[in-house]
């Protein structure tokens, strides 16, 4: 960006913030005026889209500090009326406008003053270092002699293209999605939408880094890069542990004292019978291989966690059963460990 346009747009009035607001100050609010005109929520509205883009071409400035410390100072020169000063001349004598002070720099009439020693002054005492101001630009200082002015004409060598910024996005996606991989399209910086390929296995939390499609760089150089941070909606049945997928499976208090086959549901497929053993208490897993999240470097298991339900109701012929177990039981006592380990 030129400085004349930092001389005539007034980024802090653009987001609405505080000459003195900090960085989290102007993220906020960078954030919510970016969801209010983004183009996607005014479509057809030529007025938010350039509204849009100066919401995000002053957040690009105020938010990384060398570009705002600069701003800072080329406006308080346009508010104060600048004055120009050089410790060059007899005594520190004014010299004249931009025209002496970009002389000085690249070697031309000046008295032989240093461009190292311009400085900015303005009406409210504060003094600008002309190399601060403009970050390293060709004949604002550098070692004497290094360049064709001789003495007090060094050059420093330029800085390449400003690269472009990152930019972040957010995309929410089912348990489902998330686990098998997905096509998800988000908005650009510059009002666009990007299609990206969602692998299978990503985690709730994770980012997923698109090359090249963030903030567009100066000429020459590499533009950024966009962000997208991954949300996951909960499943009602499964949940994950690494790349391993958990449900607990209820079986009836037959199933489990006397043994069977039963049903477990699967997320990517039809279910699949596995074999309860007798005597199998609730709480025990089962691991089923390979029946997990499936990902590139290879697949979890499926964890059923077997519950056994007590039944609530009971007929005339299953509480006579019951009590005939009970009665069977009587010198069993399944406190007993418990009890004996407690007194140790």
């Amino acid at each position: 960006m030129a400085s004349q346009d930092w001389f005539d747009k007034d980024f802090y009035a653009i987001l609405g913030v505080a000459q003195d607001a900090d960085d989290a100050t102007i993220k906020k609010t960078y954030r919510k005026l970016a969801r209010e005109w983004h183009p996607d929520s005014k479509p057809g509205d030529t007025a938010a889209e350039q509204r849009f883009k100066e919401i995000g071409e002053a957040y690009a400035v105020l938010s990384d500090p060398e570009q705002r410390q600069q701003y800072d100072g080329v406006r308080a020169m346009s508010r104060g009326g600048a004055r120009f000063t050089s410790g060059g001349g007899p005594g520190g004598a004014a010299g004249g406008g931009f025209e002496d002070v970009f002389a000085q720099m690249f070697g031309g009439a000046g008295g032989g003053r240093s461009a190292q020693n311009v400085q900015f002054g303005t009406s409210g005492g504060q003094s600008i270092n002309l190399e601060d101001l403009l970050g390293g630009f060709p004949g604002a200082g550098g070692p004497a002699g290094a360049g064709a002015g001789g003495p007090g004409y060094g050059f420093q060598a330029p800085r390449g293209p400003r690269p472009g910024r990152d930019v972040e996005a957010r995309a929410t996606l089912s348990f489902r999605q998330a686990a098998t991989g997905d096509t998800v399209t988000v908005g650009s910086p510059d009002g666009d939408r990007v299609t990206a390929r969602i692998p299978a296995g990503v985690k709730d939390g994770q980012t997923i880094r698109l090359r090249g499609k963030g903030r567009q760089s100066e000429p020459g150089g590499a533009s950024g890069d966009l962000l997208i941070k991954i949300a996951v909606k909960p499943h009602p049945v499964f949940s994950r542990e690494g790349n391993n997928l958990i449900l607990d499976v209820p079986v009836t208090f037959a199933e489990a004292a006397a043994g069977a086959t039963v049903s477990v549901p699967t997320l990517d497929g039809p279910p699949v019978r596995v074999k309860v053993a007798a005597g199998t208490p609730s709480g025990r897993v089962l691991r089923l291989k390979g029946r997990g999240i499936k990902t590139k470097s290879g697949a979890g298991d499926l964890l059923a966690k077997l519950q056994v339900v007590v039944p609530q109701r009971l007929s005339d012929a299953a509480k006579a059963a019951i009590e005939a177990m009970r009665a069977e039981e009587q010198d069993y006592d399944p406190r007993a460990e418990l009890f004996a380990r407690a007194a140790e």
